[in-house]
């Protein structure tokens, strides 16, 4: 059995791909001065969210890509991993924006609406619209709910109710020869494990529960063999 898992994409030439198609969605650029090598640093197109994301930043709301506009929206793209990062309002970091608003929302509360089940004892909930997960004891609370990084389209995280089937702590997927640290198999090839990257980074994962190296070492100390998973909702963009 091969067990998958995307951890840091597939490799240089689909980060290269992706780097130029942000590019031509918004290709005037402002180039830095310095020598001749330096690579564009920030855009002057107005992004079809531009409104949208300006109200976001609190930055003045007139819809026109200004210099300090783009300095604002290419620190939040770095902050959160969002790339390319040249600080253009389109739908990646506009649809990031609406997740990590719907993720504060759900605060200490994230089973309010009751999808994730409650009368299985410990359980691991994911909720792929919102990008998050947690661990719950019945209806209590027992860790979380934290961000995570789910599959990208075509590749999305299954839906349903699983069962954590095997754990390995120092895992190498057999596909894509990358490490899984704290791995733990619910679905297939699909598990929750540690990556090195931001969890907004897009476009995803290749069907793993990616997590932030805590998140995933929690949830090692936490759970077992046998212990309930259950995924509900749909990525953003898939």
């Amino acid at each position: 059995m091969r067990f998958a898992g995307n951890i840091r994409g597939t490799g240089t030439r689909r980060v290269l791909a992706l780097s130029v198609a942000g590019l031509m969605a918004a290709p005037a650029l402002v180039l830095g001065t310095g020598g001749s090598a330096q690579a564009a640093s920030c855009t002057t197109s107005t992004g079809p969210y531009q409104k949208q994301v300006e109200n976001y930043l609190h930055r003045p709301v007139d819809g026109k890509q200004s210099a300090a506009d783009c300095k604002a929206i290419q620190s939040f793209q770095r902050t959160y991993g969002v790339t390319p990062d040249i600080g253009y309002a389109g739908p990646v970091t506009w649809r990031t924006m609406k997740t990590l608003t719907a993720q504060k929302a759900a605060g200490k509360d994230p089973n309010k609406a009751k999808k994730c089940p409650t009368n299985k004892g410990r359980i691991a909930c994911v909720d792929l619209t919102r990008q998050l997960s947690w661990i719950q004891d019945g209806s209590k609370l027992k860790f979380g709910p934290v961000p995570v990084r789910t599959g990208r389209d075509k590749y999305e995280t299954r839906t349903g109710s699983k069962k954590i089937y095997m754990r390995h702590i120092d895992h190498v997927s057999s596909i894509y020869h990358v490490p899984m640290p704290y791995a733990q198999f619910f679905d297939g090839g699909q598990a929750f494990h540690s990556v090195g990257l931001k969890m907004w980074n897009p476009p995803g994962s290749h069907g793993c529960v990616n997590m932030r190296d805590a998140d995933a070492k929690a949830y090692w100390n936490l759970l077992k063999n046998g212990d309930d998973v259950f995924v509900y909702g749909r990525k953003p963009g898939t």
